[in-house]
């Protein structure tokens, strides 16, 4: 599902769609449930992307239901409503997937989507769509096709030609600091070798193999260790590209505290975020969140620092693992389809030292 709220708490984090979506064909639900419960929700905060939104669920000056009569406001309201209002979300999703040109509605809360997409990480720079290619007859592709295959061949054997010669070196130099090897050192799992003072002095910096990056031992990283990661399935929604599943979302909550010593400036504070990713509820997708589980565990999944999307600094950001915060949009918007994604992310990981071994 798209929705979470924490036990004892007066707020829920929401997806953005879903709360859009109740912001505007959904209104009159809204109305119904602070007359049926006491209580009005309204948006507090939003996800640094856009990805999902903090709703607060106040109540209603005079009300004698819902959350009490001696509820104060900010204080924690029932299970009974908190059900309530998460059961509402629940059917606004369903409803969103019902209506008639749904896809335009999903297109529609997406921001960016539009003449254009983002670029790279979707920092703001808009592509104009490349015009349509001529066809050409087969005659014509037979003709490009062999001087085309003919370059790939020499470019393949000059290819093989440079790995002979590299790999005739790595016999007798190290990768490191490219003179001769003293004190030659292998490398266990990947069977790379170095000088040992080399690979010592890079083991200080990080325990992977300097070549392909292979990590020895366990890596830990300095992600703020107030986060949570909590999971939730919606066997409704369906990721582009991996129909026939549900959907798996993923939602990273942290709250606001201090940089501690192995931050890049200790002591200095830093606000919360709330962060919601999404994966097909598929063997393939329940693998690779196995996976996250762990790099979550291993403090690995996000860092502070300076954020790509708003040019904050000492904020909560992602780390180097890919995760996709939109359901629909491509890569170019966070979302799906995107067909090598989980293949991507499970090499992401690897590279941290997090595999299904």
């Amino acid at each position: 599902m798209s929705v979470r709220a924490g036990q004892g708490s007066n707020e829920v984090l929401v997806s953005q769609a879903v709360w859009d979506y109740l912001d505007a064909a959904g209104r009159p639900w809204l109305i119904d449930f602070q007359d049926k419960q006491g209580l009005s929700a309204g948006i507090i905060r939003r996800g640094e992307r856009g990805g999902c939104c903090a709703v607060r669920l106040r109540p209603v000056e005079g009300s004698r239901s819902g959350g009490g009569p001696g509820m104060m406001e900010g204080g924690p309201i029932s299970n009974e409503t908190r059900k309530s209002f998460i059961d509402l979300c629940r059917c606004a999703r369903k409803e969103m997937s019902k209506q008639e040109g749904g896809p335009k509605w999903k297109r529609s809360v997406l921001p960016c989507v539009g003449v254009g997409v983002l670029e790279g990480d979707g920092e703001g720079s808009l592509l104009t769509p490349q015009p349509p290619q001529p066809r050409r007859s087969q005659r014509q592709q037979q003709r490009c096709r062999k001087p085309a295959e003919d370059e790939a061949c020499v470019v393949l054997s000059n290819s093989m030609n440079s790995m002979n010669c590299i790999e005739a070196d790595d016999h007798t130099s190290c990768s490191i600091c490219m003179g001769d090897m003293v004190e030659r050192t292998t490398l266990e799992r990947c069977g790379h070798a170095f000088c040992r003072s080399c690979l010592d002095q890079a083991f200080k910096v990080k325990r992977a193999c300097p070549v392909c990056r292979l990590v020895y031992g366990q890596l830990i990283g300095n992600q703020p260790a107030s986060g949570t990661m909590m999971v939730e399935r919606d066997p409704d929604l369906e990721l582009p590209g991996h129909e026939g599943y549900g959907c798996i979302c993923i939602i990273y909550s942290f709250t606001p505290g201090l940089q501690a010593p192995e931050h890049p400036n200790p002591g200095v504070s830093y606000p919360g975020t709330d962060r919601m990713a999404y994966l097909p509820d598929s063997p393939e997708g329940n693998r690779v969140l196995g996976l996250l589980r762990r790099a979550f565990e291993q403090r690995l999944i996000f860092t502070i620092g300076t954020s790509m999307t708003t040019g904050m600094h000492n904020v909560i950001t992602w780390n180097d693992i890919h995760h996709k915060t939109s359901i629909w949009g491509g890569p170019r918007c966070f979302g799906y389809p995107d067909p090598t994604y989980l293949v991507r992310v499970t090499e992401e990981l690897r590279e941290k030292g997090i595999t299904a071994d």
